[in-house]
């Protein structure tokens, strides 16, 4: 029997998407998603946030075309269908970086990125505790990075 393991994910793209022409012809588009749980604390019923980032890969053979690039924007809301995989290696440090991967079949911009004309649009929710206001980014999107090895 055939089996089936793919996943949705509806989120905020937290850079703009990288370009990287790859070996035999192949075009990797890398950017990635946060994913926000809200949920309200039973103790203090305090509203908190906990955001998953998944790093996420389009596919494309040379030449094709990749015009959905326009659209892959730092705050724009997606929502994303395909394959996920978890990655661990080892860091400078000594310790072992672990992070999810999703290799996207489908692609839908749900919301485009905030404009410079249109201040109303949020890329984060405001009660994101890990937002940083000077910086746009969280701590966790610090550490995204990309090598050869990811591929």
């Amino acid at each position: 029997m055939a089996t089936v393991f793919e996943t949705r994910l509806i989120g905020n793209i937290g850079k703009d998407a990288v370009v990287k022409n790859m070996e035999r012809g192949v075009i990797a588009i890398n950017f990635p998603v946060a994913h926000n749980k809200n949920w309200r604390d039973k103790k203090t019923g305090e509203t908190k946030t906990k955001t998953t980032w998944v790093n996420c890969t389009i596919w494309k053979k040379d030449g094709a075309n990749i015009k959905i690039t326009d659209f892959l924007k730092k705050g724009a809301l997606v929502e994303l269908e395909g394959t996920p995989f978890a990655k661990a290696y080892p860091q400078e440090d000594g310790f072992i970086r672990t992070e999810i991967r999703l290799n996207v079949s489908k692609t839908n911009i749900l919301r485009p990125a905030k404009c410079d004309d249109d201040p109303h649009i949020d890329i984060i929710d405001a009660d994101d505790s890990e937002y940083d206001s000077e910086y746009g980014l969280t701590s966790s999107m610090d550490d995204f990075t990309l090598s050869d090895e990811d591929f």
